[in-house]
């Protein structure tokens, strides 16, 4: 098993491997907007950095940042610890074959894929999509998204 070495990894909430390789298949946990370490979760575009902002579209109007902000900066927070765990397995993003993108309102999803397609340049992964009631550790968390990558060993 393969064992995460970089501070920009999806940090887990409790005990388990944020991801782990079986072979040249590399499988990440679900990862959500937090980072337990910090004590931060996401709550909006003040929470990820600022040239992340302007290319997810924070727009300057409080109304539309306040509604839409969440969301996308969520997705994004996912999508760039997905991007980092899959580097650090020996990856990049275009090996990415698979997403479970678990939902808290379905109606987020085309703000999150407007997100997810600034993160794959190739073809889009197979995809999975859900809506559930909740997750943890609290009622602000509004997705978590599980990835599998397939990573050859020689890569």
């Amino acid at each position: 098993m393969t064992t995460p070495s970089k501070p920009q990894l999806a940090a887990p909430l409790a005990r388990y491997a944020p991801y782990r390789r079986v072979g040249d298949f590399v499988f990440l946990s679900g990862i959500i907007a937090v980072d337990p370490k910090a004590g931060l979760i996401v709550k909006g575009f003040g929470d990820i950095p600022s040239e992340a902002r302007a290319l997810i579209g924070q727009s300057g109007e409080f109304s539309s940042d306040f509604k839409q902000g969440p969301i996308l900066a969520q997705s994004w927070y996912v999508l760039d610890r997905i991007r980092a765990t899959v580097e650090d397995a020996g990856g990049e993003m275009n090996d990415v074959f698979k997403l479970v993108q678990y939902f808290k309102n379905l109606d987020h999803f085309p703000l999150y894929s407007r997100v997810r397609n600034l993160f794959f340049t190739g073809p889009s992964p197979a995809s999975t999509v859900v809506e559930v009631s909740g997750m943890l550790p609290s009622e602000d968390i509004l997705i978590e998204v599980e990835a599998s990558a397939y990573i050859p060993l020689s890569k």
